[in-house]
């Protein structure tokens, strides 16, 4: 998973505890798409023109947006159905409607869309203009893989979008076993085969936590698509370290020709560390989104993705994440569905993939790009969809979206823990999703991400899905782990299956190492090396239980608790009685009404109320623009976070402190926001900088806020922004693309000093040297 260039930035009753229940007759969004009745043969185009009068490009939209199963992030645009026979209503329009009517009406037009356009091929799209839509649904079940392709390439990503809006799960299934794009050279994304990347986070960027949960993941005979760590900073230094690492490991094994490694900062910063250390890096990572604007909120553009694929003249390209419902959540919905949006983002990869097989070809090489992505599914929350059953539908939508753009399509089927879901909803769900055959999925120690706070797939559970599925591993990285000793000649465990110290002593072997596996297993700096990566809240898989697929009993429990303290915390509040110790302690608070619309609905908690407004208003005139830099702290989504001892009241003076010896002059008071989201604090901006005379003069806001729980850090963030006061003139501008993010802080996690003790200076001194790069960079 990335998110913000490096980090981070479901279910029905009866299948987990859901900290939230709404009253199911209270409605907690805008109303939806009513459609009581249609005329015999009519499509989209012409029932939107008899209902308005005339042709209406945003009822449009709402009409094919009706025709998804339902989401709430559908229903937040006014966009779902309001019932199942409007639902009905809307699919059979939909099959009515001509693929070039539709194609002649896209949802939006940009530069996203243009580029997906001049990318699809011209000849086949016209060969299907004519299909209804009910005929191309008829053709995709019914045709041979090599008759499926032969058309899918000439299908825009809307339409891709919109057809599978028509298929049931079981057809949606039916498809994912008939169309297959594996990676050149390899197994993944072949029919029979279920990869898997290894996600080795932790909390603290600690190069010795990545290596040792990669050991792990080999350990249990998985990991053959990516190595793959999301990074906590996106420093250039600390970005090389982790490259670095993954790197020496898979060159140690011999594996660098076999699989890729990847640290999923932004890609400008990828590119920054190759070019500083030429051959560090190897698979290049962005996260998508489906048009223009929302790009922006991650700082990219078709015009710098494209020329990043042009520099992807080798072996290993790009991969991309992507996931329904991030476009709508930045405030990018622009009126139409999830679904469709998600389409798009495969669309804008499918062109990227083009480019880098140009550059192949251009650099003499063969064509044969190396590109893949995979959805986020769940990790968003509740605001995009809150049950196991919509995950699995999600899942099931972007395996068939992604195989007709072209793709090997690996899944994140995950979930957060503001939703109804616990970890044994994620077993289920995987059961239901895998007969569609996706590229891969995640794979981490257990299913609790360490840095991320979010649920997804562990080691065993590949272990289980290869038993029940009969998936294979990719046959190269099946060989390294008989090789290796961890399955025998027939694929079976062997007595080291699961004994992470025994791969950790054929690495150190393989470096040279003279000693005996049983003298490195056995050896003290070994042990000691395992427990301080636990020390710092990695989780590592030792053994297994009653079954190979089987978590540790002592670690399940161990997990299990973690994820009941994550849905305590998810609904707590800051203790008045901490706000108060809180020196120069100002208070405000956004329009959330309570918790739980502040949970389900985040856009309540991106603005200040009006009466809230106005004691920003009063600071304002208070300061007369004498500060640059304002600190505000917000619960986010663990109180905890904030009040623990050891946290925000031992960080906060060296926060302080540490901007004033860079030079910044800093507002004496504290702003503490009730129910702040990250938005929260570009509002604040707004109103404390926007009137400011000194227009390019900059202005920061450092937001202290709480993370996703989970973890055992009950962790915190630092977002920071220092746009110029023209910036925060504009209601809005100020964003996510211009922000950056120190994460996993805590006093368990504080970077370490020079006693190698985690200290809450060290980590205030990375928020000034980060503030300090974004003051410093052009304004785009």
């Amino acid at each position: 998973m990335g998110l913000l260039g490096g980090v981070a930035a479901t279910f029905a009753a009866g299948c987990g505890s859901d900290p939230i229940q709404p009253d199911p007759g209270t409605p907690t969004a805008p109303s939806g798409v009513s459609i009581p009745e249609i005329r015999e043969g009519e499509d989209v185009i012409a029932y939107v023109t008899r209902v308005k009068g005339k042709y209406d490009h945003e009822f449009y939209k709402a009409v094919i947006g009706a025709a998804n199963e339902y989401k709430e992030g559908d229903e937040a645009l006014g966009i779902a159905a309001v019932d199942d026979l409007s639902r009905q209503n809307a699919r059979k329009l939909l099959s009515n409607t001509k693929i070039g009517d539709l194609a002649d009406r896209p949802m939006l037009e940009d530069a996203v869309y243009s580029l997906i356009i001049q990318t699809t091929d011209a000849p086949a799209l016209e060969g299907a203009r004519a299909w209804k839509m009910s005929e191309l649904k008829s053709f995709l079940l019914e045709k041979t893989e090599d008759e499926i392709k032969a058309v899918m390439v000439g299908l825009p990503s809307d339409i891709i979008g919109m057809i599978v809006k028509l298929m049931s799960n079981d057809e949606l299934i039916k498809l994912g076993q008939t169309v297959f794009n594996p990676l050149p050279g390899s197994k993944i994304g072949a029919k029979g085969y279920m990869g898997a990347r290894i996600q080795p986070n932790s909390p603290t960027d600690d190069t010795n936590d990545i290596l040792w949960q990669v050991m792990n993941g080999f350990a249990f005979a998985v990991g053959d698509v990516v190595l793959g760590n999301n990074p906590v900073s996106s420093e250039v230094a600390s970005v090389h370290a982790i490259e670095e690492v993954l790197k020496d490991l898979l060159v140690t094994f011999k594996l660098e020709d076999t699989m890729p490694h990847c640290c999923l900062a932004h890609i400008d910063v990828q590119a920054a560390v190759e070019k500083q250390f030429p051959g560090s890096t190897a698979l290049w990572f962005q996260s998508l989104g489906s048009t223009t604007d929302a790009n922006a909120t991650f700082d990219v553009t078709v015009e710098k993705m494209l020329n990043h694929a042009a520099t992807r003249s080798g072996k290993y390209g790009l991969y991309f994440e992507t996931g329904q419902g991030a476009d709508a959540t930045n405030g990018h919905g622009a009126g139409f569905d999830m679904v469709v949006h998600e389409a798009r983002k495969y669309g804008f990869a499918r062109a990227l993939k083009k480019r880098v097989a140009e550059a192949q070809k251009a650099a003499g090489n063969p064509e044969e790009p190396w590109v893949h992505l995979n959805d986020v599914a769940g990790f968003i929350g509740p605001e995009v969809f809150r049950t196991k059953e919509q995950l699995v539908r999600c899942c099931l939508e972007d395996i068939a979206m992604g195989k007709l753009h072209g793709l090997p399509i690996g899944l994140d089927i995950c979930s957060t823990l503001h939703m109804s879901v616990d970890l044994d909803d994620l077993d289920w769900c995987i059961d239901q999703i895998m007969p569609a055959n996706p590229a891969y999925l995640m794979g981490l120690p257990t299913k609790n991400d360490p840095m991320l706070s979010y649920l997804t797939t562990a080691f065993q559970d590949h272990v289980r899905i290869r038993e029940k599925f009969g998936y294979k591993v990719d046959d190269k990285m099946w060989a390294f782990f008989q090789e290796l000793g961890v399955i025998d000649a027939m694929g079976k465990p062997t007595q080291y299956f699961g004994n992470v110290k025994y791969v950790y002593a054929k690495y150190l072997q393989a470096k040279g190492d003279p000693r005996t596996v049983e003298e490195i297993m056995n050896a003290q700096e070994t042990a000691s090396a395992l427990d301080a990566v636990k020390k710092r809240g990695v989780f590592i898989a030792e053994g297994y239980g009653t079954n190979p697929w089987d978590l540790n009993p002592e670690l399940d429990q161990y997990i299990r608790a973690l994820v009941a303290d994550g849905k305590k915390s998810i609904l707590a509040e800051l203790d008045p009685a901490f706000v108060a110790t809180i020196p120069s302690m100002v208070k405000v608070w956004t329009g959330a009404k309570d918790r739980d619309d502040y949970i389900l609905h985040p856009p309540t908690g991106e603005q200040l109320k009006e009466d809230a407004v106005r004691v920003v208003e009063k600071l304002r005139d208070e300061h007369a623009g004498k500060y640059d830099v304002q600190i505000m702290i917000s619960e986010g989504l663990n109180a905890f976070s904030i009040s623990d001892a050891g946290h925000v009241d031992k960080f906060l003076p060296a926060l302080r402190a540490e901007l004033e010896k860079a030079g910044y002059k800093v507002a004496p008071e504290h702003i503490v926001c009730t129910a702040g989201r990250v938005r929260a604090g570009y509002h604040v901006g707004e109103i404390l900088f926007g009137k400011i005379a000194d227009k390019q003069g900059r202005r920061a806001i450092v937001h202290v806020i709480g993370e996703r729980p989970g973890s055992e850090h009950r962790a915190f963030s630092v977002y920071m922004t220092i746009p110029t006061v023209t910036y925060w003139a504009e209601p809005g501008k100020v964003d996510h693309d211009i922000t950056s993010v120190l994460a996993g802080l805590a006093d368990t996690t504080y970077a370490l000093n020079a006693d190698k003790k985690n200290d809450p200076v060290e980590s205030a001194k990375q928020v000034v040297t980060q503030l300090n790069d974004l003051k410093g960079k052009a304004l785009p």
